[in-house]
């Protein structure tokens, strides 16, 4: 049975959740724990007052994030400071996506270069969209692209490419059809509004062939691996699409529980790490 006491706190929590400048509010008073602050300042150093700040801002410019679970948003978040990957969209490094009450981590295309810059073992890593004309011919067993003249402002496809410093080279190259295909297929949050496969689908369809031809000829470092396993949108081991672009796409399956992971560790913790009863404190500064 709930106590009189439970249910008033539940009924705040619910009312905070639903409202979106309390929803801020509440992600603030989070911010502003003790331990909150000492986990951000041990990942980042002097960075960590301008990564929350940036958090928050993203936060209040988004309504659908403004009425998710705020014990989410700190996850991503943590996340994203775990990798030191800005999350602000204009970046291009990495998002905090809403997705059906829940904020989950993405990467963006720019962080998928940046992140196997740091290992120092990459020459050059290279990923473009392809316009009409600009793509004659694609051999995928020479990996031999013959280019042409930009002929439309329509995208075709989008090629990747990477040279290690010990010489190996990759080059990848799927259609636009392709690219719709894997992210019907392995993407939960593709058809949502406020998916950035909406708002900028050239972003992520780019960084969608770069994170795969990374995870399967590319060097993986420890930081590189975390970021993939984190990464919302590749959790699924995609097929080459770039080999058969007739592969049937399946219902989108729902989204996994919600988890909350350590801004200190990096590590999934229970469910409890943050209560109703740290909730309230947090609100009404107990």
């Amino acid at each position: 049975m709930v106590s009189a006491k439970g249910l008033i706190t539940k009924q705040k929590e619910q009312a905070v959740q639903s409202a979106p400048k309390a929803g801020v509010a509440l992600l603030d008073a989070m911010f502003k724990q003790d331990s909150v602050q000492a986990r951000f300042q041990r990942m980042l150093g002097k960075k960590a007052p301008g990564f929350i700040s940036s958090v928050l801002t993203v936060v209040s410019q988004n309504k659908l994030l403004q009425n998710v679970d705020m014990r989410t948003v700190l996850s991503a978040a943590s996340i994203a400071a775990s990798l030191d990957l800005p999350i602000l969209p204009s970046l291009g490094r990495a998002w905090i996506v809403p997705y059906k009450g829940i904020a989950q981590f993405q990467i963006g295309y720019l962080g998928y270069v940046e992140l196997p810059q740091r290992s120092g073992l990459y020459k050059s890593i290279n990923v473009n969209t392809v316009y009409e004309g600009e793509v004659v011919k694609w051999n995928k067993f020479t990996e031999e692209l013959t280019y042409g003249e930009q002929e439309g402002d329509a995208a075709i496809g989008y090629c990747a490419s990477f040279e290690l410093l010990n010489g190996f080279r990759k080059v990848v190259y799927w259609t636009k059809d392709a690219v719709i295909k894997h992210a019907k297929r392995f993407s939960k949050s593709y058809n949502s509004s406020s998916s950035p496969w909406q708002s900028d689908f050239d972003a992520m369809a780019m960084k969608t062939v770069l994170a795969y031809t990374l995870r399967h000829w590319g060097p993986m470092s420890i930081e590189m691996q975390k970021a993939m396993a984190e990464d919302a949108d590749a959790h699924e081991k995609p097929l080459d699409l770039s080999v058969d672009n007739n592969v049937d796409t399946i219902e989108q399956e729902e989204a996994s529980d919600a988890r909350v992971v350590d801004v200190e560790t990096g590590e999934i913790v229970a469910d409890d790490e943050f209560t109703a009863e740290d909730i309230k404190t947090a609100v009404e500064g107990e």
